[in-house]
C-alpha cells in the first residue's frame, strides 16, 4: 500500500525535526519526508491537519499474558491495545507460564505476534531456567530465537553467585541483562514503608530494598563488565545512585513507569486495589525525583508497565490483590501530561518513548535498529498520529485490553491517538467522536 500523510506536524526527537509537511510511504518504508514528489500516487491519503506525526512509541515493559495467563490477557487483545495507544514496538518480560526459557516458546510467541499484523514484539528471555534463580539459560540460543535481553522479571534471584555468572555470560556475548532492583528479603511487603503503610496496617517495602540491590548490581557490573538495564526504579535514592553510576561510566540504563510518574502512596486512599502495583507507590519526594530524572535524561525511558489483571485477582483486599494495571492505552497521554507539567518541549517528552528506548535496545533490534523510534527517509514506517489538543476521560470499560483496572480511572488526560501505522500499514484508526464501540 502507498500512503500519503498530508499537513501533519512532523516531529522526530532524534534529529530535532519539527515542521509541518507531508510523508509518503511505500513498501512499508518512508520514501519522502517533508515534501512529496508530484509523481507519487498514493492508494490512500490521510489528512493530518492539526495532528502530530511522530515515530511510533517504543514500550520497554508490557506483559501480554500469553502463554499461560490467557484469562487475564490474550495476545490479540493486548497487541490491539498497543496500537490503540500508538505503540508500534514493545518488549515483553519472560514471566509467562511456562517462562520464556526455551527457543521454541520464543519463536512461537513471535510467530503469533507477526500474524496479528500489529506492533513489533521483542521478547526478553529468562535469565535462569524456569526463573527459579538456579541455573543459567542458554542465552545464545534464545538470542537466535529473537530475545533482545535477559531478565528475571519480578522473580527473585537470591544467589549472588548465579547473578554474577549470568552477567559474565552476558558480557562475553554482548547481551544486556534486565534487572528490577529489589532485595528479595526486604521487598516482600505490599506498600512503600512510611506513615501511610503504618496507618493502614500494610506490610512495607523500604527504600533500601531498592538501593541495596542497586549496590550489588553495580559492584557486579564493575567486576563483569556486563551491560545492565534497570527496570522500574521507584525511589529518589535509586535515581541518585543511577546518576552516580552513569557519571562513573558504567554501561547502565534505566526506566520508570507512568504510574510512578504521577502517583504516590497517598493515592492508595482506603485500600484502593487499583493502586496495588510493583514496585509500590512511594512518597512525593520519590515521585518528584523520578519526574526530574526523566526530564534531565538520568532515566532513559518511560514505560507503561502494562500488566492486565482479571476481576477475580484484582477485586480483593489490598494486600491480597494481584499487583498490576493496564497501561498501553494510557502511555502517550500520561507522558504528555507530565511533559506539560514540567514545561518540556514536546520533542523531549516524545524522546523518552521513541529514540531513547531504542538506544536501550541497541543492536538487538537487528534490521529495524537504524530507523526504529525515528522519522527518517528510507526508514521503517512506524508512525503515531495524535491530536495534542484533544482531552479525554479514562474509562477502563472501554479499553481494548482485557485488563479493566487502572489507577487513572476517571482522570481527564491530554492527547489522543488518531492513527497508528506499523510497517506502512494502518494498524489502528480512532472512531469518530460520539460513535458507539
Amino acid at each position: 500500500m502507498k500512503l500519503l500523510i498530508k499537513n501533519g506536524r512532523l516531529i522526530d526527537p532524534a534529529s530535532g525535526l519539527d515542521q509541518t509537511g507531508d510523508i509518503a510511504i511505500a513498501a512499508g518504508r518512508i520514501v519522502s519526508l517533508g515534501g512529496v514528489s508530484a509523481d507519487f500516487h498514493a492508494s490512500r491519503t490521510l489528512d493530518a491537519t492539526g495532528l502530530v506525526v511522530a515515530p511510533g512509541l517504543v514500550d520497554l515493559a508490557a506483559r501480554l499474558r500469553e502463554p499461560g495467563h490467557e484469562h487475564e490477557g490474550m495476545l490479540e487483545s493486548e497487541m490491539a491495545a498497543a496500537v490503540a495507544g500508538g505503540v508500534t514496538s514493545l518488549v515483553c518480560p519472560p514471566d509467562t507460564d511456562p517462562p520464556l526459557d526455551e527457543p521454541g516458546l520464543v519463536e512461537m510467541l513471535k510467530f503469533r505476534a507477526r500474524n496479528l499484523n500489529h506492533a513489533h514484539l521483542y521478547p526478553l528471555g529468562a535469565l535462569t531456567r524456569g526463573l527459579a534463580g538456579e541455573a543459567i539459560t542458554e542465552m545464545a540460543e534464545l538470542t537466535e530465537a529473537g530475545c533482545v535481553g535477559f531478565s528475571q522479571a519480578d522473580a527473585p534471584l537470591t544467589d549472588t553467585l548465579v547473578l554474577q555468572r549470568s552477567m559474565q555470560y552476558a558480557a562475553t556475548f554482548g547481551y544486556t541483562v534486565w534487572l528490577r532492583p529489589q532485595d528479595a528479603h526486604l521487598g516482600k511487603g505490599v506498600a512503600a514503608s512510611g506513615a501511610l503503610a503504618t496507618r493502614l496496617g500494610l506490610s512495607g517495602v523500604p527504600v533500601i530494598a531498592e538501593t541495596i540491590a542497586l549496590h550489588v548490581i553495580f559492584e557486579l557490573m564493575r567486576v563483569t563488565g556486563a551491560r545492565v538495564h534497570l527496570c522500574r526504579l521507584s525511589s529518589a535514592a535509586g535515581i541518585a545512585l543511577v546518576r552516580q553510576a552513569k557519571d562513573e561510566g558504567l554501561p547502565v540504563t534505566c526506566d520508570v513507569s507512568v504510574n510512578h510518574l504521577h502517583l504516590t502512596d497517598v493515592d492508595i486512599g482506603y485500600f484502593n486495589a487499583a493502586m496495588r502495583l510493583t514496585p509500590p507507590l512511594r512518597q512525593q519526594r520519590d515521585r518528584d525525583a523520578i519526574r526530574a530524572g526523566l526530564a534531565d535524561g538520568t532515566v532513559d525511558a518511560l514505560v507503561s508497565d502494562h500488566t492486565p489483571v482479571d476481576e477475580d485477582n484484582k477485586n480483593l483486599p489490598f494486600a491480597e490483590a494481584e499487583p498490576g494495571s493496564t497501561g498501553l492505552e494510557l502511555l502517550l497521554s500520561l507522558a504528555l501530561k507530565w511533559g506539560d507539567e514540567q514545561r518540556l518541549p514536546l520533542a523531549t517528552t516524545l524522546a523518552r518513548m521513541t529514540c531513547d528506548p531504542v538506544r536501550v535496545l541497541g543492536e538487538s533490534l537487528g534490521s529495524l535498529g537504524s530507523s526504529a523510534g525515528r522519522l527518517v527517509q528510507g526508514g521503517m514506517a512506524d508512525l503515531c498520529l495524535f491530536d495534542p489538543s484533544a482531552r479525554w476521560t479514562v474509562e477502563p470499560a472501554k479499553f481494548r485490553s482485557q485488563g479493566r483496572h487502572s489507577p487513572f480511572s476517571g482522570y481527564e488526560l491530554p492527547g489522543r491517538v488518531a492513527t497508528t501505522i506499523v510497517a506502512g500499514q494502518v494498524a489502528f484508526e480512532a472512531e469518530p467522536p460520539g460513535s458507539p464501540r
